[in-house]
């Protein structure tokens, strides 16, 4: 029988002719940890369906003590409150009482919480990690409908890039619960190359049911979460070197509570426009080379390109050829909404060949309500047709949300990967005009990076001086700082430039790059550590990328997921930090909640909202949704 589900409807933001997404249901998110010796630092979730003037009451109880109200006058200021109790080891039960129009209501929410002398600031899931593998890059939706987020983690065993030849282990995907439950294993066999490029999976609630899908590419020999096998299970499609360039590609939707196979159909963007099983010649004709560096570097993400519902988008090539598929998985079937490529005589799409970066990021940018697709150095629009490209090619790292504003609207900043007069490029999003740009100094003479400008790049709000985020790179010579108006505010260059996080309770963020959390000391032009995770380390090998950051929980700064050095378990490290500021969580911001989906892409990006953070921020316009909550067996209804 079907399950059915309940939706909430509810319009949030002045727009109320803007159509309404549909996303999924949260619970308060109430979360409770050790802060220093003796104190708990308790924290919840704001709703974009909480009224503005909402406020909270915290209780405490345990099995000697009664509920106890421990805030005197309700919270208003943060969803968030230090309990300096200094509680005796023991079990114990906080819970929230949102307070509506002055009079306290039941309680939303409640977590146990364990005092003892092993204590630690961070949450632990165990895993079940298989032999020779270790936890690589995940993803988190809701899988089982109770509005409390689950991980699906990529397990990674012996990879290669593209460009080498060998096998590789298969990859496996595993999903969990956060207390360390195993829901289900996926194994994708040996037709599926382990590697950041080839497996980029998708987790997220298509079908509006209230429980996320998981999304994947699969082949012969996949297996499913049930033990049942894809195709044809003794299949081996793989060459004399490693590489898989022949046999059928799939799509497959995954129950994402049970792991089983829910549809199958055909892959694309197809390893060639005409042919099944292309050879090498073939291939170099249509992509540039016939060993698969090129046609083999998949994308995927999540976009509401009808502005409601969400689709699924696979990509694939981005050096040459660029293609993009779109899918619905609406009513147990999976349906392509359109395909797009650059070089399938299309007039016009020929701009698109080479534009592609190693990730991919989404967002309505030009406010028609629907999403389009930042390819790179071009945008794809919500139909499936090219907006723009600038021409500037192919690049490894972008960043995406409001960067500057004074300007108006969504900016895109971007590195350039050819030595040429782009290194760092400053666009607005929704034209693709060139704001700004810095050009590369001079190109590594050795190395993977010979030739080239910037690998790296970053736009953060890291000093309080300017509007809008810094921006720096590494490589090519570029030296220092630009702010958001491309003026060069200094000539230190931060010794990090990899992902981000909302950490200490004030409007900067902070950096992210291996097992540190750091601050950027803008006086004194220098980096102080804030957080350290012993006994844990990053992924994907000098990217030193973690698990997963997202606000995952709690108010609306972020946690970080990192894997033990034993690859046994999985820390989530959340701030403990005091603050006097509030918003809704970010994962309510749609462009920040598909930059959680879009994270494990390749060369994983950190995430953006939509909106720009700092103490002169105007209040973001809370967006129009659709809350989708599931229900189970039963009969569906709606309520406003």
């Amino acid at each position: 029988m079907k399950q059915l589900l309940t939706i909430i409807l509810f319009v949030v933001g002045l727009n109320t002719t803007q159509a309404q997404r549909q996303m999924e249901y949260l619970t308060r998110g109430l979360e409770a940890i050790q802060a220093g010796q003796d104190n708990v630092f308790v924290s919840w979730r704001l709703l974009a369906s909480d009224a503005d003037d909402i406020a909270f009451n915290i209780y405490r109880e345990s099995e000697d003590q009664e509920s106890t109200k421990l805030n005197p006058t309700p919270l208003t200021d943060a969803t968030s409150f230090m309990d300096c109790a200094k509680l005796a080891n023991g079990e114990y039960t906080y819970s929230v009482k949102p307070v509506i129009a002055g009079k306290e209501t039941d309680a939303d929410g409640s977590f146990q919480f364990e005092k003892s002398d092993d204590s630690h600031p961070w949450f632990s899931v165990p895993l079940r990690t298989p032999e020779n593998y270790s936890p690589g890059d995940a993803s988190a939706a809701d899988l089982d409908g109770d509005g409390d987020y689950e991980l699906v983690i990529h397990m990674t065993g012996k990879g290669h890039d593209n460009s080498h030849n060998g096998s590789t282990d298969p990859p496996i995907f595993q999903a969990y619960k956060l207390d360390g439950t195993l829901l289900w294993t996926i194994n994708l066999g040996k037709n599926i190359r382990e590697g950041s490029h080839y497996t980029q999976f998708l987790v997220y609630d298509f079908d509006g049911d209230g429980r996320a899908e998981v999304v994947i590419k699969s082949a012969d020999g996949s297996v499913d979460g049930m033990g049942k096998t894809i195709g044809d299970s003794k299949a081996d499609h793989r060459n004399e070197l490693g590489h898989v360039l022949e046999g059928p590609e799939y799509l497959t939707v995954f129950d994402g509570l049970t792991g089983a196979e829910l549809s199958t159909v055909p892959f694309e963007p197809r390893r060639h426009p005409t042919k099944a099983n292309p050879t090498p010649q073939d291939l170099a004709k249509v992509w540039g080379d016939g060993r698969g560096n090129r046609s083999e570097r998949y994308l995927a993400c999540v976009a509401y390109l009808d502005g409601i519902h969400p689709s699924i988008v696979m990509c694939r090539g981005y050096y040459t050829r660029v293609t993009l598929a779109a899918f619905d998985w609406q009513d147990g079937k999976l349906t392509k909404r359109w395909l797009f490529d650059s070089d399938d005589g299309t007039p016009g799409n020929s701009a698109f060949h080479g534009q592609g970066n190693h990730s991919v990021s989404v967002g309505d940018l030009d406010g028609d309500g629907c999403d389009e697709i930042v390819y790179g150095a071009a945008v794809i629009d919500n139909d499936g047709k090219g907006l723009y490209s600038t021409g500037l090619g192919h690049a490894d790292a972008l960043h995406f949300s409001d960067l500057d504003p004074t300007h108006p609207g969504l900016e895109v900043f971007n590195i350039q990967e050819r030595f040429d007069d782009a290194g760092m490029n400053f666009r607005d999003a929704k034209t693709g005009e060139i704001l700004w740009k810095v050009a590369s100094v001079h190109a590594a003479e050795s190395g993977g990076d010979k030739g080239e400008g910037p690998g790296r790049g970053v736009a953060f709000n890291v000093d309080p001086r300017y509007p809008g985020d810094e921006c720096w790179a590494f490589g090519a010579g570029i030296e220092g700082i630009w702010n958001a108006q491309g003026k060069k505010i200094s000539e230190t260059t931060p010794r990090t430039c990899n992902f981000a996080v909302w950490w200490d309770g004030d409007l900067l963020r902070e950096l992210l790059d291996k097992n540190r959390v750091m601050k950027w000391d803008w006086k004194n032009e220098q980096l102080v550590t804030l957080l350290e995770a012993d006994g844990c380390w990053s992924n994907n090998g000098t990217k030193s990328t973690p698990v997963l950051s997202a606000d995952l929980f709690g108010d609306w700064r972020e946690e970080v997921i990192l894997r033990t050095r034993d690859n046994q378990s999985l820390r989530i490290y959340t701030t403990t930090i005091p603050t006097t500021h509030r918003f809704v969580t970010l994962m309510q911001d749609p462009i920040y909640r598909l930059s959680i989906a879009w994270q494990n892409v390749a060369y994983n990006q950190p995430p953006q909202p939509g909106f720009y953070i700092d103490d002169e921020m105007k209040a973001p316009v809370k967006p129009a949704m659709k809350l989708v909550k599931y229900q189970g067996d039963g009969i569906s209804r709606s309520c406003n």
